[in-house]
């Protein structure tokens, strides 16, 4: 993706936080050269330190296009707001000669994946739902995956995903002046629609940072 210098992310620290607090997104896996598009899947995942942790069913066909070619790229995009175009004048500017846009956070890690199947290593698609479960319910009782339903687990395949590229993008108003993003955050705050609120904090925190 293109990231402008204004939307360029601050650091580590801003795109793991990112990622860990929307442990939502779309993996892409290209296949080989014989296939015409990349295999696409929406999936819940476990990112820690520089690994992507997940599980899909065994039929899913991303497995095909992984067996051509192990590279993928985990695309996580969110905290999205329209920005009318009337929202960027402030005092006497003319809000018909605003410029609309969206304001979003997306982070995509690429990498190579390993396939973890229980039919051929025992124990390591548990040891991925156990660590799904220790992040998603970490305070609720729950049988053990691998003892209470061992004869299911034959029927999903873990992913590994050894993260070995990051690009990030913090699109929050950065090409414009205090002013101008204090006046789009007033504006979020009032509107109050799905994304504003998230919206708001990060353009606060980018002008805070």
């Amino acid at each position: 993706m293109f990231i402008a210098p204004a939307d360029a992310t601050r650091g580590e620290d801003e795109w793991r936080s990112f990622v860990t607090s929307h442990p939502f997104g779309h993996l892409i896996a290209p296949g080989g050269p014989g296939r015409d598009l990349p295999v696409v899947v929406p999936t819940q995942f476990v990112f820690e330190d520089g690994t992507v942790w997940l599980h899909l069913v065994r039929a899913n066909p991303i497995f095909a296009a992984l067996a051509e070619n192990p590279r993928v790229l985990l695309s996580v995009a969110d905290d999205w707001a329209f920005i009318p175009s009337s929202w960027k004048a402030v005092g006497d500017e003319n809000p018909a000669l605003g410029i609309p846009t969206t304001y979003y956070g997306a982070v995509q890690l690429s990498g190579t994946a390993t396939v973890h199947d229980e039919r051929t290593a025992p124990g390591t698609v548990a040891a991925i739902l156990r660590r799904q479960l220790a992040t998603f319910q970490p305070d609720l009782d729950v049988a053990d995956p691998g003892e209470t339903h061992a004869a299911r687990l034959f029927g999903i395949l873990g992913i590994e995903i050894d993260v070995e590229q990051v690009s990030a993008k913090f699109k929050y108003g950065g090409n414009v002046d205090e002013p101008h993003r204090r006046a789009v955050v007033e504006r979020l705050l009032a509107r109050g629609g799905s994304g504003d609120d998230a919206a708001a904090g990060h353009v606060v925190r980018r002008l805070r940072d």
